[in-house]
C-alpha cells in the first residue's frame, strides 16, 4: 500500500489537472448537470474546494449551524459557493491548502478517492477524458474494491469479477463485469453508468 508521501503528490496532481481542464471553460459548461444529483459542475467544484476556503473553526461553525448534518452542510455550501466567480473556484483547486487536506479518518487514500470520484462526476457529463492518470485511478480502484470502499456507497460487488478494459486491473471472482477504469470507479461509488458501458 502506498504511503502518504507517495499519495499526496497524486492528490495535488489531480486537483491541478482538474483546474487546467476547467480554466477557461464557458459559463454554459459550468452549468452542465454533474453526476451528483442536483449539482451542476460548479456545485461539485464548490464542494471539492471547500477545504481551501474554510478553516477548521469556520467549518465547525457551519456544521453546528446545520445540526451536525454533513449532507445538509455540503448542500448549503455547494449551493452558496457555486455563485463565486469561476476563476476563484479554479484558483481554489490550485490552492496548496486543498492539496494537503485529508478527510477525517480517511487520510490521503480518502483524499485521493474524493478528488478522483468527483473529478469523474465532472468530466463524464462534459464528455472530457478523465484527469487521473492510470497509476492514480488504479489506486482508487484498489481502495474501492480490495479496500472495501465500495461499501460506503452501498454497492455490492460480492461474487463478481471486475475487469478494466483500458488498464491492467482486475478484482474478485465470479461473473465478469467489464468496463473502463473510470466506469468501474463510478459503479463502485454508486453512480449511474450509462447503459452499454459495462459489459456483463
Amino acid at each position: 500500500m502506498m504511503n502518504d508521501s507517495e499519495l499526496q503528490p497524486l492528490v495535488a496532481a489531480d486537483f491541478m489537472a482538474l483546474a487546467e481542464l476547467l480554466d477557461g471553460l464557458s459559463q454554459a459548461r459550468w452549468d452542465t448537470p454533474s453526476l451528483c444529483k442536483g449539482w451542476r459542475v460548479r456545485e461539485v467544484v464548490a464542494h471539492l474546494t471547500m477545504p481551501a476556503r474554510y478553516s477548521e473553526d469556520a467549518f465547525m461553525t457551519e456544521l453546528r449551524d446545520c445540526e451536525f448534518d454533513f449532507t445538509r452542510l455540503s448542500n448549503r455550501i455547494a449551493s452558496r459557493d457555486a455563485q463565486l466567480p469561476t476563476a476563484e473556484l479554479v484558483g481554489s483547486l490550485r490552492d496548496e491548502a486543498l492539496h494537503q487536506w485529508t478527510p477525517p479518518g480517511g487520510g490521503y487514500h480518502g483524499a485521493l478517492s474524493h478528488v478522483v470520484i468527483h473529478g469523474l462526476d465532472i468530466t463524464v457529463p462534459l464528455s472530457e477524458p478523465r484527469c487521473s492518470p492510470d497509476a492514480t485511478i488504479r489506486v482508487v480502484l484498489d481502495d474501492l474494491a480490495e479496500g472495501g470502499g465500495h461499501a460506503n456507497f452501498g454497492t455490492d460487488i460480492t461474487g463478481r469479477t471486475l475487469e478494466a478494459s483500458d488498464i491492467d486491473w482486475s478484482y474478485g471472482s465470479g461473473p465478469l463485469l467489464r468496463g473502463s477504469a473510470a466506469d468501474l470507479v463510478l459503479h463502485m461509488s454508486g453512480r449511474n453508468v450509462s447503459p452499454g458501458r459495462l459489459q456483463q
